[in-house]
């Protein structure tokens, strides 16, 4: 009780502290005149003792301004349970100062000492199969444990009491990629007995979980809740249920945002109101949500944009990626705070990909570019020098394993930074954000819920609610469209134009303010799948996806998917586009207008795109998928034009412009092919061509 009793102290402080000064402090630890910083990643325990001033000094040299430490070290600051020691840390931090490096200090909970891993077994995850992850890699504790969290608890307060108000320390960035990488789930007795608690706070009586759940199918139902595993598909025969699957995902998206609030809230009582706290997140769809991390400063990601799973623009695309790769994730975790930064970019050749290519000469300094573009706070590039040992020995570093020649991303790097370094000096804090891109600003509303619940019932194998909300997005990175995204209880009224892709878990709340955006004068526009269940899962006692009668004026009639090699066919312009994915026949009620057509199939002629004038706005419905997104883009075109009265500039694929603080950039992205620029002719080039090379940059003012 006494433990509650303190944790509840230590979390009031932490929401008091954040409510009070988080907004305030961006800006003073961030400013705009500053550009973006860049840090390296830089493990002292990695390396002898005698070579760190040689080091810390090289990065220096190089034009870096700070250094990330501790994410790996939790052995080497806790060698002995409860035997804490800070002496050589504290030393690499002094040298780091010596060279006027700030410092960023992780906590070493994602990789837990061996002593732990031995004496307590209860602290370890456990995998669908059953097995207790041991003592040999990282991320194999339990968030939960109590156990774990306790011995966590403890190394987090003695770094906190012996860093927290130290001028050295920059910030502090909690766990690292928290997650649990390929495993992705726990299955423990600790995680199945907090789920236990969580279903219990949540629906309070067995009655009322059995009614959401639906057990009454397959004879499912519980007479309590202790009877309740987690849905687990090694275990059973078919499909768990859906709705049990959705509600442990929620959990342990709670769990993962829980065991970093419970360091947040540590770290509050101990740390300078000039130290900031963030968590680095793997990317945007991972099995976690970041958005209930509102208790940090601001969210920051890992960025890995040629490790073998993008394929890009070009034959040589894979050693690029796609501009979506960084781009997407910046829009979506600046959305949360205002702010974000990277916390660990591509520096070269990965190791632990699917392949791991040579990235395209050039890729290292356009991704930095692009992050500045984005408006990335800091770039942090993973780590300063390439290990001799170790799981990630293949992981390239800004120099080579002897610490001293710099690798070819490290060549790219200093350059970009030198160059960095210039521009700042023409940075114009007075620049106002162009009102040609203020009027086309546009939120994507996106909830992980949605996600989790489709990819488990997919109806056809095409699907991917990921990609679908991908697809979308890199449409409005084509058109020049500035992205936000958006939670339900965001403010839309600082949108113009709302995208809704794919939205199944819905409410009337939801549902009635996106139709009160509309009669204020707002866009929207809705894609397939939207309003098929209500939050539960569950469908509605009513018509299918009946809130699009009211919100969109339609009716769907059924919805279509087709074999893998079968296409259909969307009439709309006087083109047909293919579809495969998916399809929603939809029936228009007077006042709505079809704007596209099924040419084939039994329903050819039926409606595929409808829209619908809602007071001084528009709600446009595409109820259709199409693989290369064709389809999407003429009629996101058509909508955003006549909205603005103007038409839009579509650039031409793999090249991307972005605008940061009065600079307008170029990037090509496009592995093989020349991009010529849309610079105006008023426009003063400061850096670069108008005609871009693969992998090249040009930057202007207008």
């Amino acid at each position: 009780m006494k433990s509650c009793l303190q944790f509840f102290i230590i979390w009031t402080i932490c929401i008091f502290h954040y409510g009070f000064s988080s907004a305030q402090n961006l800006e003073k630890w961030f400013p705009g005149k500053e550009a973006m910083r860049i840090g390296v990643q830089y493990s002292p325990e990695q390396w002898p003792e005698n070579q760190w001033e040689r080091e810390l000094k090289n990065i220096s040299s190089h034009g870096f301004l700070f250094v990330q430490m501790g994410e790996s070290a939790w052995s080497f600051l806790e060698p002995e349970e409860g035997k804490f020691d800070f002496t050589r840390l504290d030393k690499a931090i002094d040298l780091a100062a010596k060279n006027g490096l700030k410092v960023i200090l992780s906590t070493p909970t994602a990789a837990p000492p061996v002593w732990l891993s031995k004496k307590y077994p209860e602290a370890l995850m456990q995998n669908a199969e059953g097995v207790v992850q041991q003592h040999g890699s990282r991320q194999h504790g339990s968030w939960s444990s109590a156990k774990y969290r306790d011995l966590c608890s403890k190394i987090v307060t003695e770094m906190s009491k012996k860093f927290g108000q130290d001028t050295r320390i920059w910030g502090w960035q909690i766990d690292n990629e928290p997650s649990h990488y390929g495993i992705e789930y726990d299955y423990s007795p600790a995680a199945n007995q907090r789920f236990i608690e969580w279903l219990r706070k949540k629906y309070n009586r067995i009655d009322s979980l059995n009614e959401v759940w639906g057990t009454s199918f397959w004879g499912l139902s519980y007479g309590d809740f202790e009877q309740i595993r987690i849905p687990n598909a090694r275990e059973l025969p078919q499909q768990a249920n859906p709705h049990a699957v959705l509600d442990f995902k929620r959990f342990s998206a709670a769990e993962c945002a829980g065991f970093i609030s419970f360091q947040a809230a540590i770290l509050r009582q101990n740390i300078s109101k000039d130290q900031w706290l963030t968590s680095n997140f793997i990317s945007y769809h991972a099995p976690n949500d970041p958005f209930l991390n509102k208790d940090l400063d601001f969210l920051s990601f890992s960025a890995f944009p040629a490790a073998g799973n993008a394929i890009g623009f070009g034959q040589q695309g894979f050693r690029l990626g796609s501009p979506s790769a960084l781009g997407m994730p910046h829009d979506y975790f600046r959305s949360l705070k205002g702010k974000t930064a990277i916390s660990e970019l591509q520096s070269g050749q990965m190791n632990w990909g699917r392949y791991n290519p040579q990235p395209l000469p050039g890729a290292v300094r356009l991704w930095l570019y692009q992050a500045f573009g984005s408006g990335s706070a800091f770039v942090s590039m993973g780590r300063y020098r390439q290990t001799v040992a170790g799981a990630e020995q293949y992981h390239a570093g800004i120099t080579g394993p002897d610490g001293l020649a710099l690798s070819r991303g490290g060549e790219e790097l200093t350059l970009a930074m030198k160059e960095l370094a210039d521009l700042k000096k023409q940075h114009r804090s007075s620049s106002e954000y162009p009102a040609r891109l203020s009027l086309m600003k546009t939120g994507i509303l996106y909830s992980r819920d949605n996600i989790w619940d489709q990819n488990y019932q997919r109806q056809t194998l095409q699907w991917n609610a990921q990609f679908h909300i991908a697809k979308y997005y890199e449409v409005l990175r084509q058109l020049q469209i500035p992205v936000d995204f958006a939670e339900e209880d965001a403010d839309f009224s600082k949108f113009s134009f709302l995208i809704v892709p794919a939205y199944q878990l819905t409410n009337e709340k939801l549902i009635s303010k996106l139709q009160k955006f509309a009669e204020k004068g707002g866009e929207v526009i809705i894609s397939c799948r939207f309003g098929q269940k209500d939050k539960n899962g569950r469908f509605p006692e009513a018509p299918f996806q009946a809130g699009l009668k009211k919100l969109a004026g339609i009716k769907v009639r059924f919805f279509d998917v087709l074999p893998d090699d079968a296409y259909g066919k969307v009439a709309f312009g006087g083109k047909n586009y293919e579809w495969n994915n998916w399809a929603e026949v939809l029936e228009p009620e007077e006042g709505t207008q079809s704007m596209a057509t099924y040419a084939d199939q039994f329903y050819k002629g039926s409606t595929a795109v409808s829209g619908k004038k809602t007071g001084k706005g528009n709600i446009t419905c595409i109820g259709v998928e199409t693989d290369p997104f064709l389809l999407e883009k003429e009629i996101i075109k058509a909508v955003y034009q006549k909205a603005l009265d103007r038409p839009l500039e579509e650039l031409p694929s793999g090249l991307e412009v972005l605008y940061r603080d009065g600079f307008w950039l170029g990037l090509n992205f496009h592995s093989t092919e020349v991009r010529k620029v849309p610079v105006p002719e008023k426009g003063k080039i400061l850096m670069g061509e108008k005609d871009l090379k693969p992998g090249e940059v040009v930057i202007w003012t207008e």
